[in-house]
């Protein structure tokens, strides 16, 4: 062990004064690998903090524990002009459902409009309204920074009382103080009365809690929407724990072909959505852009290992005589192959290292324009390894070539 050790370290400052010998030669060396592991630390980083966004949004939207029922399918097979032709789910089957549904542990009405805000001489256009009732809270994560949700009395009387966004409340009100102030939806004065806090999110575009303002489903059927022309809503229904999911569905599911009437032998003219669904296809995306880009970063460390094959060839053989030397005075063909490995590693581990710097200072780069990025620790582990692997692939070659060299030949040549 102590003779490996020794030999090691022999090894580690051959290569270290080698590469300081031949700088410009090294830096060009190991620009390829610096390329190759900066990609595949920003892609990786890219990818989590992408995903994390994602699920922390649809958690926020959508929640775990719920399923929605609705006109529309989000994903399937069922043709468009099907489900067009669906019956709007109105109101009294809401009713109906929550009286009848024995499962969950909420039931709200949800309709959706994009209107325009104003307060003084600043618009928001296409803020998402969401029309809803004070149990809405229940089916949902929002945290407030001010103010709280409208109550049961405000939502039956259809006050114009509304909560915001975080983002809306910035741009509406950049000084802050929003509670208790006076926005127009369109050309409706409604009163501020809650601020959630601001979430972010990358994948859902516009599509966020940050985007949207929250009004009593009364007050949207008064000022946005007609309960008898385009006044059809779904249906956010929360189970009390994730494992119960699968049974509030499938109560569901009986509740409202029993609500519409429907034979045993008739269709389902309803969709149930979930956020797993969309989970499942998003998932499939990012597996889609993982392969890709694990592809492209592929590329680039293969033509660095090319590079690095390349050059200890060439380092090879301007040392000749020197592996003649030390194989006369007794070097194994293991040692001389230390040699050359440990050589070709470590140039690959500077590189790896300097391509791990690059994207970590990318990705803070990144961040600073809103884009979600997740710097993980297994990240950092992969990047040295693929470097120290690349290193051992690409220095085999060349090191054997060294180890079995006839040292009298090696002596002589010029």
């Amino acid at each position: 062990m102590e003779h490996f050790l020794f030999e090691l370290k022999e090894g580690l400052i051959i290569a270290f004064n080698a590469i300081r010998a031949n700088k410009i030669r090294s830096i060009l060396t190991t620009l390829g690998i610096v390329i190759g592991v900066a990609s595949v630390v920003l892609m990786s980083t890219a990818i989590k903090g992408i995903d994390e966004s994602f699920q922390e949004s649809a958690t926020s939207i959508m929640g775990t524990e719920n399923i929605f029922i609705d006109k529309w399918a989000w994903f399937g097979d069922v043709p468009w002009w099907e489900l067009r032709n669906r019956r709007d789910i109105s109101m009294q089957d809401y009713r109906d459902f929550k009286a009848q549904a024995t499962l969950p542990s909420a039931v709200v009405p949800r309709t959706v409009r994009r209107q325009t805000t104003t307060y003084g001489d600043v618009n928001v256009d296409g803020c998402f309204i969401i029309g809803t009732n004070q149990d809405y809270i229940q089916t949902t994560d929002l945290k407030f920074t001010e103010g709280r949700f409208f109550s049961e009395i405000e939502s039956n009387a259809a006050r114009r009382v509304c909560v915001i966004g975080g983002v809306i409340a910035e741009k509406l009100f950049p000084q802050g103080n929003g509670v208790d102030q006076v926005i127009k939806i369109r050309d409706k004065k409604y009163k501020v009365i809650g601020i959630n806090d601001k979430q972010g999110s990358f994948l859902f575009g516009d599509f966020n809690p940050d985007n949207m303002i929250y009004i009593p489903i009364e007050a949207m059927f008064k000022d946005f929407q007609s309960r008898h022309r385009g006044g059809g809503i779904s249906i956010s229904v929360r189970a009390p724990t994730n494992q119960m999911v699968p049974a509030v569905k499938e109560e569901a599911i009986s509740v409202m072909r029993r609500i519409r009437g429907l034979k045993y032998d008739e269709q389902d003219d309803f969709s149930i959505n979930q956020q797993a669904a969309l989970l499942d296809m998003i998932n499939q995306q990012v597996g889609v852009i993982q392969i890709a880009g694990l592809f492209i970063t592929g590329l680039a460390l293969f033509v660095g290992a090319i590079g690095i094959m390349n050059i200890m060839f060439v380092s090879v053989k301007e040392r000749t005589r020197e592996i003649g030397i030390r194989k006369a005075i007794g070097a194994k063909k293991r040692t001389i192959m230390g040699q050359f490995l440990t050589e070709s590693a470590f140039i690959c581990l500077l590189g790896g290292l300097i391509g791990l710097f690059i994207a970590v200072l990318g990705a803070k780069i990144i961040e600073q324009y809103d884009f979600p990025v997740s710097v993980q620790v297994d990240a950092v582990v992969l990047a040295i390894g693929i470097s120290l692997l690349t290193g051992v692939l690409s220095g085999l070659a060349p090191a054997w070539t060294a180890a079995k060299m006839d040292p009298v030949d090696a002596l002589r040549y010029e």
